[in-house]
């Protein structure tokens, strides 16, 4: 296995000028790697978490409890992980008090393990809000004729599955409602996360000037 630990020497390959200047946060510097696209990974993950808006980066595992506890259930946020073997941890407020889920990573991928007897079906995700964003609850609806009454249409919501929590006995449903954000989002940064919550718009990129394209890849997720 190829391991690396120091990372501001690290060179990124990319042809941005932009790429090449981007660290990783303090905490990350000094954790191991086990390859180049690893380390790809995470640093792309960073940047995005530090536009999202609620990203606490070194924030500890108490202070996050601490300020999750005045929040109703539901309420989440991201910060390093204080754990060498992995980067970031989800902390999240319960119904039975405040969890703190590490975000694993592996070569190529983000991934919660929410049931260590389901390891097979969990999700994985090449970027950290992506995976925040599939826990989130959502409705999808279909509209369709009824074969009756062809006139006549009607609708159909499907809710996504739930996952629960194992925790310390308990089996907790995981809830993630609205970030706890710590920064103020720009104008255009809300704007964006607007047109990616939109599945419409997002087919329709290729019509959009290059520049805004590019603006909305950077950040892809709709949190």
């Amino acid at each position: 296995m190829v391991t690396h630990s120091r990372f501001d020497s690290f060179p990124v390959m990319s042809s941005s000028p932009v790429e090449c200047g981007r660290r990783l946060p303090h905490r990350h510097r000094y954790k191991t790697f086990s390859s180049r696209l690893q380390y790809q990974l995470v640093l792309s993950a960073a940047r995005k978490l530090q536009e999202s808006g609620f990203y606490w980066s070194s924030m500890g595992g108490k202070e996050a409890s601490s300020l999750l506890n005045a929040e109703p259930a539901g309420t989440f946020l991201v910060r390093d992980s204080s754990d060498h073997r992995h980067f970031f941890t989800l902390s999240v407020k319960t119904v039975t008090g405040t969890k703190n889920l590490r975000i694993q990573c592996d070569a190529c991928s983000f991934y919660l393990q929410t049931d260590p007897c389901d390891a097979q079906k969990v999700p994985h995700f090449d970027c950290v809000l992506k995976l925040i964003h599939h826990y989130m609850p959502t409705t999808t609806t279909t509209t369709y004729l009824c074969p009756r009454q062809p006139q006549c249409r009607q609708l159909l919501s499907r809710r996504r599955r739930t996952y629960f929590i194992y925790s310390g006995g308990e089996k907790v449903p995981l809830e993630l409602l609205r970030p706890l954000t710590c920064s103020m989002s720009t104008l255009q940064h809300l704007c964006r996360k607007t047109v990616n919550g939109h599945l419409d718009m997002s087919t329709k990129r290729d019509q959009l000037p290059q520049t805004l394209q590019e603006f909305l890849e950077e950040y892809d997720a709709p949190i």
